[in-house]
């Protein structure tokens, strides 16, 4: 076990200039700390995993036997599936890998290997298991297809990865179009379903535009209704490490507002405060309370859902995010 919490502490200092001086303390230190990480993983790939079979069972007990197709690449791999020999969980791994990329870039590793763990499981879940055919009426194929797909995406968000590339794409292009995400992933499915309409019919494009909208406001359900930015005001006594954390591993800009407590255990209760206010996207919650969690875990937290932003620091530095 000590071994294992060295080989973690080296790996977490391998970017320190100062030698790091490996104590019993340290250890210590480091043991609960890997326990934490452990901990918040193991939840993230039980999120995921479930995501992908909720994913699954949506596919293949009610859009795949009644040719409905979904938003986003999986449907437009659902789309090509149909309209030539290519296995669709193919399809699903070749057509994200260069959103796997995109996001590399853009979010950092711990999201790629969870979104490149997600999709592969989706691929071979498809792959192997059979799902049982539960309905052919197409008004019910929609409403429950859709819940199920956008309750494997919204678990996979949760967990702190995507099955679907179109998001990673829409917040890439958001910062160079000056588009909203929500305008661009519109956009995207627009030209897909108008393909359906085209080389399917009208009827299954209309429910499957159907399935989608039954899909978006499940997955907006799954995750508490986070919108593209969310706006987070920390109040801590720790407010310092917190704002070195956001600022250089999240690669966020902090605004600090001058403030006083007005209730506390402690005997001047009237004490200055800096109280923190930063913005991120929703793939980025999960970790932003985690960070918080590891350094003070009476922090108070206030969130907040944001529409779009201008300016400021929303794009990342990507040497910040690598670990």
């Amino acid at each position: 076990m000590n071994k294992l919490l060295d080989y973690f502490i080296k790996y977490k200092s391998s970017h320190s200039e100062h030698k790091i001086n490996i104590s019993n303390h340290l250890r210590a230190k480091s043991f609960l700390e890997f326990k934490l990480i452990l901990k918040r993983e193991t939840i993230n790939v039980f999120l995921i995993l479930v995501g992908v079979c909720s994913s699954s069972f949506g596919l293949k007990s009610f859009l795949l036997p009644n040719n409905f197709i979904d938003g986003g690449i999986t449907g437009v791999s659902l789309l090509i599936s149909k309209l030539g020999a290519i296995n669709l969980p193919i399809l699903i791994v070749v057509l994200n890998i260069p959103f796997i990329f995109m996001g590399y870039r853009q979010i950092g590793k711990s999201f790629v290997i969870k979104t490149s763990f997600g999709i592969i499981a989706l691929a071979v879940c498809l792959l192997i298991f059979n799902f049982p055919i539960l309905t052919a009426d197409k008004l019910l194929v929609s409403v429950f297809g859709g819940f199920f797909m956008g309750a494997g995406i919204g678990l996979a968000m949760r967990g702190g990865g995507v099955i679907d590339g179109t998001e990673i794409m829409a917040i890439s292009l958001s910062k160079k179009t000056g588009l909203t995400i929500g305008d661009i992933i519109l956009l995207v499915n627009i030209v897909i379903f108008s393909f359906a309409a085209w080389l399917l019919s009208l009827e299954t494009c209309l429910y499957s535009i159907l399935a989608y909208l039954c899909a978006s406001k499940t997955v907006d359900f799954i995750i508490e209704g986070i919108e593209e930015y969310t706006g987070v005001t920390i109040i801590s006594a720790k407010n310092e490490k917190i704002r070195l954390m956001i600022t250089e591993k999240l690669g966020r800009g902090v605004t600090i507002y001058r403030g006083a407590k007005g209730y506390g255990k402690t005997e001047n209760k009237k004490d200055d405060i800096d109280i923190l206010y930063s913005v991120i996207t929703r793939l980025e919650v999960a970790k932003l309370n985690a960070e918080i969690e590891k350094i003070d875990p009476s922090a108070f937290v206030i969130m907040n859902s944001i529409k779009d932003t201008k300016g400021g620091m929303i794009k990342k530095r990507i040497q910040q995010l690598k670990k």
